[in-house]
């Protein structure tokens, strides 16, 4: 990890600080972390890509537009990169409305809404996770304008890669459905479900360990076959 005093200096508070500290001692659980990723991501990406190019042709078949969706998101220390997702939604649906989506949102296509709901969209994340920009578990990386509106013990969620499975978006599987009622999605995300997410964020990583990780990814393959 980088020394305290060189992370960047939203990151370089009191509140971050214990996070900080428990983390600079879970060197093995780092390493084991991304030689894990490295090598589950190589095994998969050698399973699916047949699946992924087929995936490719019907999204590109399906509706009009590319099949693939790449949009900024934020990870460790707060750096931008891209990430990766099947196409679920019309070209330009940012444009269109909020960059968070509702249950019946009408910018979804209809092979997007089958690909969502089994989180089929995310295979290609598995990109993400080779190239060291994600991990298959931490906290989900959301655009930087809700990154912007972070408090301060927030941003301890970022001294770890962002994560394509969290226990996070697991307590909040129907997200979308929760939002779906919402005058206005976007200042709902933000001031209720965004600080709801970060108390299980935060508590991931406060009790950080590759094990722990290992047992989210059993929970959550659990909770998409059921």
């Amino acid at each position: 990890m980088k020394k305290f005093e060189k992370l960047p200096e939203c990151f370089q508070c009191e509140e971050v600080r214990p996070y900080y500290e428990l983390l600079s001692h879970k060197t093995a659980s780092r390493v084991f972390k991304r030689l894990f990723d490295i090598l589950l991501s190589v095994i998969m990406l050698a399973f699916l890509i047949v699946p992924v190019i087929v995936i490719s042709i019907i999204v590109k078949c399906t509706s009009p537009g590319p099949a693939f969706f790449c949009q900024e998101r934020v990870t460790t220390y707060g750096k931008h990169f891209k990430i990766f997702k099947f196409r679920t939604m019309v070209v330009n649906a940012e444009s269109l409305g909020t960059q968070v989506t509702t249950d019946c949102d009408s910018r979804v296509t209809g092979i997007g809404r089958f690909l969502r709901k089994y989180r089929l969209d995310e295979l290609p994340q598995v990109f993400n996770v080779l190239s060291g920009s994600m991990s298959f578990v931490g906290t989900r990386p959301e655009v930087p304008r809700y990154v912007d509106r972070y408090e301060n013990e927030y941003y301890a969620t970022l001294l770890l890669p962002a994560g394509i499975t969290s226990l996070a978006s697991i307590m909040y599987k129907d997200e979308e459905k929760l939002l779906a009622s919402a005058e206005d999605a976007d200042r709902v995300y933000i001031e209720k479900v965004l600080p709801d997410k970060m108390k299980y964020n935060l508590e991931y990583t406060k009790s950080f360990g590759f094990r722990s990780d290992i047992k989210l990814m059993f929970k959550t393959v659990k909770e998409v076959v059921s």
